[in-house]
């Protein structure tokens, strides 16, 4: 025990030094550097906004409600049971010619589908089988809008040889009147046939920092022309919604204990249970969206999402649209709120430790905002679909608070004495004590709610001056402040110098109260005009070479002083410190 008290005096100590150099500075000093951490990280990697993807991916686990699935998309998968279905009848596994996919689309318009996406790529056109080219071309011209096929956005690189341009992207709209015609010229893959491309969508995915993949990107900004995703063609043809109302990116309220709707190609093909599972209801199909795309292993197009690590790519577009056609979406605040939040929640936590509040109001207060924020953001989530991210930057604040908590631990630490902070008393260089017991009287007839704030404030004012002075000590706290006996002695406060005699002692005192009298009345100058600081000293040597002795003579000061009645006001020149008797003595304080 020994060595590790040791160890902690090895660092409080000059740590306790430090806080005395840097006094309340250090507050505004932190407040400083945190924002303009904050800044830095808004304009560089935004690490705050990236550890609130990671924080909303827990929360999606841990919420008991989530929203159930409407019925009204569906996914149309294309799964290993179906391709080895049509292998086992002799028709060929995989790649699947272009007439099964028109099959499958007309059998998906006779089972009532509003509308139904392929996401697929048919970039070019077969040289074996054109025949199946120009019926599923025919098919899509017959759908008359109703049928979509999936496009991608090639690497900008490509738009400078692109013959096509923004504004004449099938379903671009422009985002701002002013948007020029013709627009920048954009590299595009579009279905091979002219039907199919005029009724095509991107597919292209926007990804976050680590990978995962939170939001679909609706559309993308190509020179103020709006190029629109696959989900939101598909949910304007369902919905009828006006696309400029769209939001770029959409926050899908990913399921974790429930998925969307899915039916096997073959099943929808033979228009029979090929693929069902024995005994399951399949999904229905009348009204509602239809997504087709590949599940099955080595051909599926997986992507990492919040719930799932390798979730197929055609029920991510599904999820997307099920969001804008149910309104389901989660809804976020702009991404600069977080940050706004953390810098005023940074600069309330440093200006109230710079005030000097105790330190068990600031803890119990802290942690009751905290916790009513998150579960507020957590409720908004679990039932509102919206999600306040302040996780980020309530852990954010929280490390601001620490840090202000240990600065003033530090400080609290040295004032009261703490031998981990500050040396032992060496009653050989300094033989004498003085002890002076501190009470704040109100004026007759105060009011009780006045004399409160008056008290607080005269403590927050004393604590200040007491954790910027280096030679008096504070024994706080000699009632706990909830004490059965607090309203008894919530009064007593004391303060302690030391000196090398009796005269330098009594110096120090006078320059102190001094001091401290301009302290409190620079924080509240109109203390005098309703409460007054009365003071009570006792003064002795206690220096001997008995220690037993030594105890006992402390004893009898600190028992003096707290049994002592006279006492004098706090005035700004406190001529009356006077010499006061031995610890054994029966004089009293001379009154003022």
């Amino acid at each position: 025990m020994d060595q590790w008290t040791k160890v902690l005096r090895g660092y409080r100590r000059p740590l306790a030094r430090l806080t005395l150099w840097l006094k309340f500075a250090f507050y505004p000093l932190l407040a400083f550097a945190a924002i303009g951490w904050l800044a830095w990280d808004w304009t560089h990697a935004r690490s705050l906004d990236a550890a609130e993807d990671a924080i909303f991916d827990q929360v999606l686990q841990w919420r008991p409600l989530e929203p159930k699935p409407s019925g009204r998309t569906v996914i149309v998968e294309i799964d290993d049971c179906s391709i080895d279905h049509f292998r086992n009848l002799g028709e060929g596994g995989w790649p699947w010619s272009r007439e099964r996919h028109a099959d499958l689309l007309g059998n998906l318009d006779r089972a009532g589908v509003r509308a139904a996406a392929f996401d697929v790529i048919f970039a070019d056109a077969s040289l074996q089988d054109p025949q199946g080219d120009a019926l599923l071309e025919a098919m899509a011209e017959a759908g008359d809008g109703r049928f979509l096929f999936a496009s991608s956005r090639m690497h900008p690189d490509f738009d400078a040889q692109a013959m096509l341009t923004a504004d004449a992207v099938p379903g671009a709209f422009a985002l701002a009147p002013a948007a020029a015609r013709p627009g920048p010229a954009v590299a595009l893959m579009l279905p091979y046939g002219k039907a199919m491309a005029a009724n095509s969508g991107l597919v292209n995915v926007a990804r976050a920092g680590d990978g995962v993949l939170r939001d679909v990107r609706l559309y993308q900004d190509i020179g103020g022309w709006a190029l629109p995703a696959l989900p939101l063609r598909l949910a304007l043809l369902a919905e009828g919604h006006h696309a400029a109302a769209a939001p770029e990116l959409l926050r899908i309220n990913w399921r974790t204990r429930s998925q969307l709707p899915y039916v096997s190609a073959a099943d929808v093909i033979e228009r029979r249970p090929v693929c069902q599972p024995e005994g399951a209801a399949p999904p229905s199909l009348d009204g509602a969206v239809a997504l087709i795309g590949y599940t099955a292993a080595g051909i599926n197009d997986a992507k990492p999402t919040p719930v799932n690590g390798a979730m197929p790519g055609v029920e991510v577009l599904a999820e997307a649209t099920e969001a804008l056609i149910t309104g389901s979406a989660i809804r976020m605040p702009p991404t600069w709120l977080k940050y706004v939040l953390a810098a005023l929640a940074t600069l309330l936590v440093t200006f109230v430790f710079w005030r000097g509040e105790p330190h068990k109001d600031v803890d119990s207060v802290f942690v009751a905002v905290n916790a009513t924020m998150l579960l507020a953001a957590f409720a908004g989530l679990t039932f509102f679909g919206v999600f306040l991210d302040i996780f980020a930057s309530v852990a954010f604040v929280s490390l601001c608070f620490g840090l202000c908590r240990m600065y003033t631990a530090i400080q609290r630490g040295r004032a009261d004495g703490n031998s981990d902070y500050l040396r032992e008393l060496d009653t050989r260089r300094y033989p004498w004590l003085l002890v002076a017991r501190l009470r704040l009287a109100p004026v007759a007839g105060l009011d009780p709610v006045v004399y409160k704030r008056k008290r607080r404030e005269y403590r927050r004012a004393l604590r200040r001056f007491v954790y910027t002075t280096g030679d008096i000590v504070m024994v706080e706290g000699i009632v706990e402040r909830k004490s059965w006996l607090n309203a008894l002695l919530d009064d007593l406060m004391l303060l302690v110098w030391k000196g090398t005699d009796e005269a330098d002692v009594r110096a120090q005192v006078r320059r102190g109260l001094d001091a401290l009298y301009a302290e409190i009345n620079a924080i509240n100058r109109q203390l005098d005009d309703t409460c007054q600081v009365r003071i009570c000293m006792a003064a002795a040597r206690i220096g001997d070479e008995d220690r037993e002795r030594e105890r006992l003579q402390l004893r009898a000061l600190l028992g003096q002083d707290f049994n002592q009645r006279d006492e004098w006001p706090l005035t700004a020149a406190n001529t009356c410190v006077q010499t006061g008797p031995e610890p054994d003595g029966d004089d009293a304080c001379a009154t003022g």
